[in-house]
């Protein structure tokens, strides 16, 4: 595998043998964005599943998650936060 430039980090790390999402997006995921970075919004993904409960098979979720990933990666847009200040204090 390559190193790759990361833009999200700016540091040369270790990048994909393959484009990690489909399309336009992974290809530029793989030419800009390392690994770890990618390790990183999995888990911020995961928890804008959890936290808004987004079913993965809405059209709409996806299109928030992918708005979301442009964010996140590429620091475009706003990206968005998940308020874990009350964490263990819903009850339902």
């Amino acid at each position: 595998m390559a190193d790759v430039p990361c833009s999200r980090c700016g540091q040369t790390r270790e990048g994909f043998e393959r484009a990690p999402f489909p399309g336009a997006v992974g290809t530029r995921i793989l030419g800009e964005i390392c690994k770890d970075c990618w390790a990183q919004w999995l888990k911020q993904q995961t928890m804008l599943i959890n936290h808004y409960g987004l079913n993965v098979m809405d059209p709409q979720a996806r299109t928030y998650l992918t708005r979301n990933m442009d964010a996140f990666l590429f620091k475009k847009g706003d990206a968005e936060d998940v308020d874990t200040t009350k964490q263990g204090t819903v009850s339902w």
